[in-house]
């Protein structure tokens, strides 16, 4: 179809394609995808969540992707259009920038050859991937697709890793659209002048002897957005036993464990995608780059996108796309071309984000990882052997450590290239530490490890881009000097209410009021709100009046200091307390007060008041309505130190807050002999409003009360809502 469509300009042939392409499966292969189903068996537990096997490895594959298909079509195709670079044709023309940004570099032609040469086992998974979502499709009519009407096993390339939000989108779309003929300017999102949710995660993991039973312990805990996780185990008569978090059409556990091992991934502060700075100039043949003392042809190539009209029918928008060795041309800045370069892997990405799921320990995980097909990921490691661990991203590009490559470097050195990957011992990972805990909070490598963390003169800058965070300061206080962990001590530990960013922000807006003269009105005007915050313990609660003031506050000075906080690469928390004088301190107090006043009638509103969980209907983009139904949630942003973490704002036409990010799949796991896990999710299992899992965690959710995992039959036995195969 991807061959036909773009020939395809008169409507009603247009049309006629579609349907084609939308009719019954072939006699033949509707015979083979029964086969598969009828080696499949999907139980559901009483939360919905699927427990799903299959006699091999491809047949349980084929099962979570059905599985996927009936909890959540629409995610699983939604994530799908974005991945190869075709939301336009679901969303209209806008969204082709986005879909121009991927398609740099993802090449459905390229990802087909690099299925066609991919391993026979990885084929194998692929196809029982694409099996059984083309079966759910066909059996399930009334689902309309609103473009994928049927998968290929090559689109599995097109999305590997699991991240939500992966590298290709560090690349600024303003600057993406100015540069291929749309000027635009930064968005306030951009420029940081919007106060913008930290995106990634936190994980612990604790040896047995801080342990009172003597096993270790894993805190598995993502922030990303709502609703894009799926939860599921997945089992084989080949050994295959994971379970935890995929993201929605994905066939691997992306967070999660099996019976012998766990894995938490955490968004990582490595500096591993850069941009080069290409001088070109423009000859009778084409484009050339300067590189050393030589000029190389800047390599063109043609992108054809489609949108979708007002009228439901489908234009084009074509591209003329550049790219150098150092990758492909996303911008232009000061008289330079800009270069993008990333991992782009995606067969042994696959094949690394599949083989750790059947990792039974340490050894083998770093087995798997030699791949060297994870860019964005922390890893946090626990197993039943007792042994702990915090790993870097393993694609570390080596490069000169004269250059400061969080900016762009100059292309026509080719002293900026980069040289190969890092070996794996030369990375900044600890195992096995004398402390006996690991942590990452998308936080430098500096501190996972206390005493015993790698230190950042004995590596290269680029091994930390972003520096500490306030939720590193918090896990640390939290994990030193502690022992007699437990299951529950550890869930305990992952809700703490502290909020270390408040506890060093706040005092010095207290001396700052102090300090104003005995007549100034702002003495008076401040004084209760002053007094509130001063007897304040700094940690968040539900009916905390100084809980809501603090964000306020917050957020008033996010929006007057944010950009230059990202301009001079220092997060916001820090940029206040090392850059914000008295008075705009003071001010944003003053504004928070009146606007507490104003949304909510007082300022002494408690937090349980303004930040509220809901969830009305399946759409994807998020909508709220303060005039229904909510569930008020104690925790806060991760920004301020939570690590518990609710990204909330207003949205049109509210006043309260409404998260759509943060918290998106809690689990605590004991590695004994028989593995012991508890979890929460946001929402729930299913993403149809009409289904009892459509919400039924949001109060355990909101109270952090996590629910048993049921990992072993003995544990399902009684907690069965529905056992069957595939399409039954």
């Amino acid at each position: 179809m991807d061959r036909l469509l773009p020939r395809a300009r008169n409507p009603l042939i247009l049309t006629m394609l579609l349907a084609t392409a939308a009719a019954a499966p072939p006699d033949a292969e509707m015979a083979r995808w029964r086969a598969e189903a009828g080696r499949v068996t999907i139980t559901r537990d009483d939360w919905g969540i699927p427990h799903i096997h299959g006699r091999s490895d491809a047949d349980a594959v084929f099962g979570m992707s059905y599985a996927q298909a009936e909890d959540d079509f629409a995610r699983v195709e939604a994530n799908y259009l974005t991945a190869l670079g075709r939301t336009g044709e679901a969303d209209g023309e806008e969204a082709i920038w986005a879909d121009l940004r991927q398609r740099l570099f993802v090449d459905p032609d390229d990802l087909r050859a690099r299925y066609a040469a991919s391993p026979d086992w990885l084929r194998t998974l692929m196809q029982a991937w694409a099996d059984g979502l083309n079966y759910y499709l066909a059996t399930h009519p009334r689902t309309k697709p609103r473009v994928l009407t049927r998968f290929e096993p090559w689109m599995a390339l097109s999305f590997t890793e699991g991240s939500i939000g992966g590298d290709i989108e560090r690349i600024s779309l303003a600057d993406l659209k100015t540069f291929y003929g749309q000027p635009t300017p930064p968005s306030p999102e951009e420029l940081g002048m919007v106060a913008r949710e930290p995106s990634g995660s936190n994980g612990i993991a604790i040896a047995p002897r801080l342990t009172r039973d003597g096993h270790a312990l894993l805190l598995i805990n993502p922030h990303t957005s709502f609703y894009f996780r799926s939860e599921a185990q997945v089992t084989s008569d080949a050994g295959l036993n994971a379970y935890g978090a995929s993201t929605w059409g994905q066939f691997f556990v992306y967070q999660g464990f099996n019976a012998h091992a766990g894995w938490m991934h955490t968004s990582s502060t490595v500096d591993n995608v850069d941009q080069f700075a290409e001088r070109v100039i423009r000859r009778p043949d084409g484009w050339a780059y300067r590189h050393g003392g030589t000029l190389r042809p800047v390599m063109a190539a043609k992108v054809t996108l489609r949108y979708r009209r007002a009228d439901g029918s489908l234009g084009e928008r074509r591209f003329d796309t550049w790219r150098t060795h150092h990758g492909p041309i996303v911008a232009a800045k000061d008289g330079r071309w800009i270069a993008t370069a990333l991992m782009w892997r995606p067969v042994p990405a696959l094949e690394q984000s599949w083989l750790r799921t059947k990792t039974a320990n340490l050894a083998d995980f770093l087995r798997v990882s030699e791949r060297k097909a994870n860019s964005s990921n922390d890893t946090l490691f626990a197993d039943d052997r007792g042994e702990i661990a915090f790993l870097m991203p393993q694609f570390m590009p080596v490069r000169d450590a004269r250059f400061d490559y969080t900016r762009p470097v100059d292309g026509s050195d080719p002293a900026t290239d980069w040289r190969g990957l890092h070996s794996l011992a030369s990375l900044p990972s600890v195992a096995n530490p004398r402390v006996g805990w690991v942590h990452n909070t998308n936080d430098w490598p500096w501190s996972a490890a206390g005493p015993d963390s790698p230190k950042a003169k004995d590596y290269p800058r680029y091994m930390d881009q972003i520096g500490g965070n306030a939720r590193g300061e918090h896990a640390d206080l939290l994990l030193t000097g502690k022992r007699g962990w437990t299951p529950a001590g550890l869930r305990d530990a992952a809700y703490d209410p502290y909020l270390p960013a408040f506890a060093r922000l706040v005092p010095g807006l207290v001396d700052a009021w102090r300090a104003l003269p005995p007549g100034d009105p702002r003495r008076r005007a401040l004084a209760e709100p002053i007094a509130t915050l001063s007897n304040w313990d700094y940690r968040w609660a539900g009916p905390s009046i100084a809980t809501s003031l603090a964000v306020f506050w917050g957020d008033e000075l996010w929006r007057e200091v944010g950009s230059f906080a990202q301009a001079e690469r220092i997060n916001v928390p820090d940029y206040i307390a090392t850059r914000v004088d008295a008075r705009t301190r003071l001010a944003a107090l003053h504004a928070a007060v009146a606007r507490l006043t104003r949304d909510f009638g007082t300022w002494r509103t408690p937090w349980q008041t303004i930040n509220r969980f809901q969830r009305l209907d399946d759409a994807i983009q998020p909508h709220f309505d303060d005039a229904r139904p909510s569930l008020p949630v104690p925790f806060t942003s991760a920004q301020w130190g939570s690590l518990a973490s609710f990204g909330a704002r207003t949205w049109p036409g509210t006043k309260r807050y409404y998260g759509t990010s943060g918290n998106s799949f809690v689990a605590v796991v004991e590695f004994g002999p028989r593995v012991r896990a508890s979890a929460v999710m946001a929402g729930g299992q299913s993403g149809d409003p009409a289904s009892p899992h459509f919400a039924d965690q949001i109060a355990r959710y909101a109270s952090g009360q996590l629910r048993q995992i049921y990992f072993y039959p003995d544990e399902l036995t009684g907690h069965i809502e529905r056992r069957y195969h595939p399409g039954e």
